[in-house]
């Protein structure tokens, strides 16, 4: 494993905002599933996940345009979606601290 493809999984699972967003987003997916599965009448109750993934996912309709995609695409692409935003939200998190750790001290009297 190469340092770059070390520190891309670090920010995307290893990060603690990360993994409490793939959490919540794994949640929402097994519970979207259990009720597709054992219910009659699912409804929209793929619209959480959906949401969980929502500014990156806004753009997979202008893939697809006109028309419904199969499962298994709308899936693999909760899924990609999930994982960018994830990088991105370590990524972030990752810069925050980074700029806290090189903060200046303050300049004055030294200790006595």
């Amino acid at each position: 494993m190469t340092t770059r493809t070390r520190t891309l999984a670090r920010l995307t699972f290893a990060n603690p905002a990360s993994a409490i967003y793939l959490g919540l987003v794994g949640v929402a997916i097994a519970v979207a599933t259990a009720v597709t599965l054992f219910a009659e009448d699912p409804g929209f109750v793929w619209v959480l996940p959906a949401l969980c993934a929502f500014p990156l996912f806004m753009l997979v309709p202008l893939v697809h345009g006109d028309g419904q995609p199969a499962t298994w695409i709308f899936i693999a692409e909760l899924v990609v979606c999930v994982l960018v935003q994830s990088l991105v939200l370590g990524t972030i998190v990752e810069a925050s601290r980074g700029r806290l750790r090189q903060r200046p001290r303050p300049a004055g009297p030294g200790p006595s």
